[in-house]
């Protein structure tokens, strides 16, 4: 459903500004604190007067609440509670517990849904923030420390403090008288150098004998001459 903003909503809009919603956040919250007007056309030419009206009421808000949003932060508050080993508490801390320190602390006048945070389950620093107007939102530390350890804490710091007071007793100081150790030369030693005679072997050279020569005989070959046949007469068939 669409709504035009008629008040600031802190997340959501400036008075004057048309926004989509769901339908149960509309008609179970928006409309019925008068937030929001449904946006028909009727209601939308009216958005000028609305946005100009809502200025001068914010700046006029926020002048005032500028103050309070100075001392507001950076407030350090420190709860001690149970918890369990793994640092998980016996509970939790809530926003109502958040408010209540702040008031108790500063003397303020802070309503539970004017503190943003989720209930706090575990031990360490947290951080809280403050609804002062839709522009001012000072943060709020918290701390969650575990019971006993508080206590202990205190006396380590009381007994560093007092240490550190006492006065500190100087030690002389003894200064050693080192004796010099007479040096002593090492005799030098020389090495002598024995040459190594080069023996130059003596080349003999082989005598060259001569092989006699043996000619091969020339065997000749005997020609023989075919003794030519004589024709053979030729028959004469009569």
């Amino acid at each position: 459903m669409k709504v035009l903003l008629i008040k600031d909503v802190y997340k959501l809009g400036h008075a004057g500004d048309v926004k989509k919603v769901a339908d149960g956040f509309g008609r179970n919250f928006l409309l019925p604190q008068g937030l929001a007007v449904l946006a028909t056309p009727g209601a939308l030419s009216t958005v000028e007067r609305i946005r100009s009206k809502a200025a001068v009421m914010r700046a006029a808000l926020n002048q005032e609440m500028s103050g309070l949003a100075e001392q507001l932060e950076g407030v350090e508050l420190t709860f001690i509670t149970k918890a369990g080993e793994t640092g998980k508490l016996y509970g939790s801390i809530t926003s109502q517990m958040v408010a209540d320190a702040l008031n108790q602390k500063l003397g303020t006048k802070i309503e539970r849904h004017q503190i943003e945070s989720e209930p706090i389950r575990n031990l360490g620093e947290h951080q809280a923030t403050v609804r002062l107007t839709i522009d001012l939102n000072p943060k709020v530390k918290v701390v969650v420390s575990r019971e006993g350890e508080s206590a202990l804490k205190d006396s380590k710091v009381k007994a560093k403090t007092d240490k550190a007071a006492d006065p500190v007793a100087e030690t002389p100081v003894v200064e050693e008288v080192v004796a010099e150790a007479p040096v002593v030369e090492a005799p030098v030693v020389e090495t002598a150098v024995v040459e190594t005679a080069v023996v130059e072997a003596a080349v003999v050279e082989a005598p060259v004998v001569d092989e006699p020569v043996v000619e091969e005989p020339v065997v000749e070959t005997p020609v023989v001459e075919a003794a030519a046949e004589e024709e053979a007469p030729k028959a004469t068939a009569e």
